[in-house]
């Protein structure tokens, strides 16, 4: 049996409510498992050439590998910000029973 290959995704909103509302429509889809919303946090960062400070709720997604290319995309497409920050990786490691909760995401 070939074991799911776990992929996360991290990205920052600008609020609670849209951070919700984005992980129930990838939650809906089946393009994730899980979506964690941090706290509020503050992003120093540079944009455009400019130094800039926000306030956001950064949100990590757990899904597996086979699906981490469309959930980016349909990250992409329901963000409210026109060029959000979104990254995603596959992980090296994961606990059996979590890769086999990943896994369920998709058909075998």
């Amino acid at each position: 049996m070939t074991q799911t290959v776990p992929a996360l995704i991290w990205c920052p909103f600008p609020d609670e409510a849209s951070a919700r509302a984005v992980a129930d429509a990838l939650l809906d889809e089946g393009l994730i498992a899980c979506a964690n919303l941090l706290p509020a946090m503050v992003s120093l960062y540079v944009w455009q050439g400019a130094r800039h400070e926000d306030r956001e709720m950064g949100v990590l997604m757990k899904t597996n590998a086979a699906l981490l290319d469309g959930a980016i995309a349909r990250l992409g497409a329901l963000h409210p910000y026109e060029t959000p920050a979104i990254l995603g990786w596959h992980c090296d490691a994961g606990a059996p029973a979590t890769r086999d909760w990943l896994g369920a995401l998709t058909p075998p």
